[in-house]
């Protein structure tokens, strides 16, 4: 089971098939009358899910089936190499969720069906395959995102794009492993840019070539 805080991934867990089994708001009709502004589709849902009790920080907690794990989807997928913010982790399965990628692998220690990997993906994790993943990766050509590569260009559209740490970048592990090492173009003297931003920038970028 995974935890579902707040309207945003109650919503989204219910628009992509989740088995949700209980939700509770300090104030059940007020979530309700929530739903049907913002997420008419599945308002009848919610209604009929939520109880009243206590959802402590959030206007609505609920809990969820986490899917079985799922076959990679057509298009690039994104790999998270040892990512250290759960909410970093999360904003870049919501990019790769709006992008219509393949899939999302999170390599190290992170879960990426943490609450707050959740909270922080609108619990887009429901919409498209999210898996922590060791050192077997799926067997597709793997490109590497480093400021020291060259243009985003050549990226072949099944690839696996490779995202470093907040901090650290790479791993030395997944650079050595990468068929081609692409960076995205910066302006002078700016040195990277935010996890989530560089997969947001990545993947609409390789959609317009």
């Amino acid at each position: 089971m995974v935890e579902l805080q707040g309207l945003h991934p109650l919503k989204h867990a219910l628009r992509f098939g989740a088995r949700v089994e209980r939700a509770v708001a300090d104030d059940p009709a007020r979530v309700i009358a929530l739903a049907r502004e913002l997420a008419p589709d599945v308002a009848g849902a919610i209604a009929a899910l939520v109880d009243e009790g206590d959802s402590g920080d959030f206007d609505v907690v609920a809990w969820a089936h986490r899917p079985e794990p799922r076959a990679l989807g057509a298009g690039h997928v994104v790999l998270l190499d040892n990512p250290r913010r759960l909410g970093n982790v999360g904003a870049a399965i919501r990019v790769a969720a709006a992008a219509g990628a393949g899939g999302v692998l999170v390599r190290g220690a992170a879960d990426p069906w943490h609450p707050v990997a959740i909270r922080g993906a609108a619990g887009l994790q429901f919409a498209l395959p999210v898996e922590r993943v060791g050192d077997d990766l799926p067997d597709r050509p793997l490109v590497a995102l480093d400021p020291g590569g060259c243009p985003l260009r050549g990226v072949p559209p099944d690839a696996i794009l490779a995202f470093g740490a907040e901090r650290h970048g790479l791993s030395a592990a997944v650079r050595a492993r990468a068929d081609l090492v692409c960076a995205l173009p910066m302006a002078p003297g700016v040195s990277s840019l935010n996890l989530a931003t560089a997969v947001a920038a990545t993947l609409y970028g390789l959609r317009l070539m």
